[in-house]
């Protein structure tokens, strides 16, 4: 497992007062360097400006803009900055400062030049094209060498790949939804609330402490306010020792279930927003790319998705994007996900449009000058996402699904059907299988279902040998374990470890990206097969034998087997291979013993 070695802040370049200011502003440089799965060393920049608060007039949020241009050869990209209060917000938990603060990741190596201006008016943060009232800076320009630049992931057809050419299959948890509902945070708590029915019971208002994995934070992991953060620090690294490198969260859940998760000031002013949190927050983030944790980052709840702007992409659903992109667009591995059961059903007829919903991909793509991928949280039945996503099929922007199915069963199907319907409409989406159900079971604690097998076989490898591109866990509503009050990830070890397992299959033995569902390769209606020529993966429930039909004339294939509940090596089993032909035995497993078996076909040169 590759581990973070975290380095040391490098100064790269400081500036002295200008005495013809009007205003002392100062600008320092930091180049951050960790040694991540993800790599990449993004820069900090951070500027003395103005004395101002979370509270003040002119609002430092909508009434002031920090644009920082870095340009390299032809090819520039514009950042938007943020009020960062004193600098050190996270520990001090100040709300008020003059400091201003831009992230940046370089995505490519060579010199950088970067200018930055600083300027007030009123509503300027929301139109980067306006201009405004200047407030000079001292040291408005400069430059840094960059030699490891940062990648970025994207989508590639079917498929996440970063922009380095690193492909990515996501594994990790869906759970709990209210992940940053965590008593560390500044000005975090729980609203009082009354569970409604389809939601996990989180009546006792308690937040998440995590206290399980305290013991799993590390001398030289990051704390803040004199060691806070342990538990959702150790959460990760339990959850990146597992080999997990996903994980999915709300931003905003004011009016939904949890009701404990919001980045703002005060839950009723989405134009002012908490400095300190969202400090910590970044500090969490950051951890999450050092041990590389893909961040699932949900914009909002079913419940509240009408609640900014009535729906509408108006102005405070762009200052959330706006302020959410500048403060934390730079962490490499990322992606947006639109909302959670996103659009009316007929259990809440109240929803978002397709206009509104496409309305929110161009402001995404807008604002993110990074492009990181861009996908919707779909209700759980077909009927519900042929109404919701037929519309959206060929907008460009959109990049993917991130699925939700009540029937386990059908996981395979519904997965080559999307995948299908947005290749022929010329925009491939990303699939991933985000939230399994039903809503109030799905994956179960290990003492309850210690072997995952309905899970494993369904929703795991029949998902990825539909051409799916990953799976998260849903912890369902009405465990003691659930998806809002889940505290302790080691109850479900066993299902991280089959997850595991099949992402390291996958890497090792198929080029997936070039594969698609196959059928009529084996007897057997109880198994999943994905292939291309020359190569088969084919999952069997429970083992055992069947006949094979392979291309005419095509050789002599090898057959291995691969333990989907075990892992390991792969192994031969009874027939080491077999002769091409309409009717070809495959033999057994070695031992024979009624387990799942992955069986791998390769025809030899």
């Amino acid at each position: 497992m590759r581990r973070l070695v975290f380095g040391l802040a490098v100064l790269l370049a400081a500036c002295t007062p200008n005495p013809d200011t009007s205003t002392e502003i100062q600008t320092q440089i930091s180049l951050i360097q960790p040694a991540t799965p993800f790599s990449g060393k993004p820069i900090t920049l951070d500027f003395i400006g103005p004395e101002t608060s979370e509270t003040a007039e002119p609002n430092p949020f909508t009434d002031m803009r920090l644009t920082v241009d870095f340009t390299h050869g032809d090819q520039e990209i514009q950042i938007r900055g943020f009020f960062a209060a004193d600098g050190d917000a996270a520990n001090t938990g100040a709300t008020r400062g003059n400091i201003w603060r831009a992230h940046f990741s370089p995505p490519r190596a060579g010199l950088w030049n970067w200018s930055a201006r600083l300027e007030s008016g009123e509503g300027i943060a929301l139109d980067f094209e306006a201009s405004g009232t200047a407030i000079p800076l001292n040291m408005s320009s400069g430059s840094f060498e960059v030699t490891d630049p940062v990648p970025i992931l994207r989508t590639e057809g079917q498929y996440y790949r970063f922009s380095d050419g690193r492909r990515f299959l996501k594994g990790g948890t869906n759970s709990p939804e209210n992940l940053l509902g965590y008593v560390d945070f500044d000005g975090t708590y729980r609203m009082e609330t009354q569970m409604r029915s389809g939601e996990s019971n989180a009546t006792d208002r308690v937040l998440h402490s995590y206290e399980p994995h305290i013991s799993d934070w590390q001398a030289g992991d990051p704390t803040w306010q004199d060691g806070k953060g342990k538990g959702l620090i150790g959460s990760l690294n339990y959850l990146s020792d597992r080999g997990m490198n996903a994980a999915y969260f709300l931003t905003f859940n004011i009016g939904g279930d949890g009701k404990d998760v919001w980045p703002f000031h005060a839950p009723d002013d989405f134009t002012r927003f908490d400095v300190s949190k969202l400090e910590q927050w970044n500090i969490v983030f950051d951890h999450m790319m050092s041990r590389g944790i893909m961040m699932h980052v949900v914009l909002q709840e079913t419940e509240n998705e009408l609640t900014m702007d009535a729906g509408e992409t108006g102005p405070d659903r762009q200052l959330y994007f706006a302020e959410l992109i500048s403060r934390f667009a730079h962490h490499p591995a990322l992606v947006w996900n639109l909302g959670e059961e996103n659009g009316p059903v007929f259990w809440r007829p109240e929803g978002q449009t397709d206009d509104q919903r496409r309305d929110m991909v161009t402001a995404l793509t807008q604002l993110d000058p990074y492009d990181h991928p861009i996908v919707l949280h779909t209700h759980s039945e077909p009927a519900d996402k042929d109404h919701i996503l037929d519309p959206l099929l060929g907008f460009n922007g959109l990049d993917g699904l991130s699925f939700q199915i009540s029937n386990r069963r059908l996981v395979n199907s519904e997965t080559q059907k999307w995948v299908a319907k947005s290749k022929a409409a010329a925009q491939p989406w990303v699939m991933t299988m985000d939230e399994i159900g039903h809503w109030h079971t799905g994956a179960r604690t290990d003492a309850v279902d210690p072997t995952h097998d309905s899970l494993r076989r369904h929703a795991l490898w029949g998902h990825l040998l539909a051409g799916g591109a990953g799976v998260e866990w849903y912890f369902g509503g009405l465990h003691e374990a659930n998806d809002l009050k889940s505290e302790d990830w080691r109850k479900r070890e066993n299902l991280w470890d089959q997850t595991r397992h099949v992402l390291e299959f996958f890497e090792t033995h198929l080029p997936y990206w070039e594969m698609v569902p196959c059928a009529g390769i084996i007897d057997r209606a109880d198994s999943y097969c994905f292939g291309k020529d020359g190569l088969y993966a084919i999952y069997l429930i429970e083992g055992g034998t069947g006949i094979l039909s392979l291309p005419e004339d095509s050789g002599i294939w090898e057959i291995k087997w691969f333990d989907p509940v075990t892992g390991g090596v792969l192994q031969i089993g009874t027939h080491e291979n077999v002769t091409a032909g309409s009717w070809v035995e495959l033999g057994f497993p070695v031992p024979y013993d009624g387990r799942d078996r992955v069986v791998l076909l390769e025809r030899t040169p």
